[in-house]
């Protein structure tokens, strides 16, 4: 089993900036994928982006490209996504989770195994 537990969501301004983090514990992951994911109000949850613990491939959804980085620090067994430039339609629940069937960044959130309980972050105009 392994545990993920997030942190860093809040309230900003468009334009502004969040880091939020992810705490993994439990199972070791260094051989998988590690995901952030999205959920809005009335909508489905969606692939941010992903990152392989041990190597620097990344994949990230077009709506985020440029603005968001998904990097790790294997050492704190913690993933982060640096958010940029935010805009209000960033505003949902973001979640990580691990991926340990595939050794691909996969996009699908039924490919992944573990899951966070989710941090809030709402972008205002």
């Amino acid at each position: 089993q392994a545990q993920l537990v997030e942190s860093g969501g809040g309230l900003v301004q468009a334009g502004g900036s969040l880091r939020l983090s992810c705490a993994a514990s439990g199972r070791t992951l260094s051989r998988n994928v590690m995901g952030w994911f999205r959920q809005a109000p009335g909508k489905e949850r969606e692939f941010v982006a992903g990152i392989k613990w041990g190597s620097d491939s990344t994949d990230y959804a077009d709506s985020v490209k440029g603005r968001f980085t998904v990097s790790r620090d294997n050492a704190k067994n913690t993933v982060y996504l640096q958010m940029n430039s935010l805009k209000p339609e960033d505003t949902a629940v973001y979640s990580c989770a691990a991926q340990i069937r595939y050794l691909t960044i996969r996009r699908n959130p039924n490919d992944y195994d573990y899951w966070g309980q989710g941090t809030q972050v709402t972008v205002s105009s």
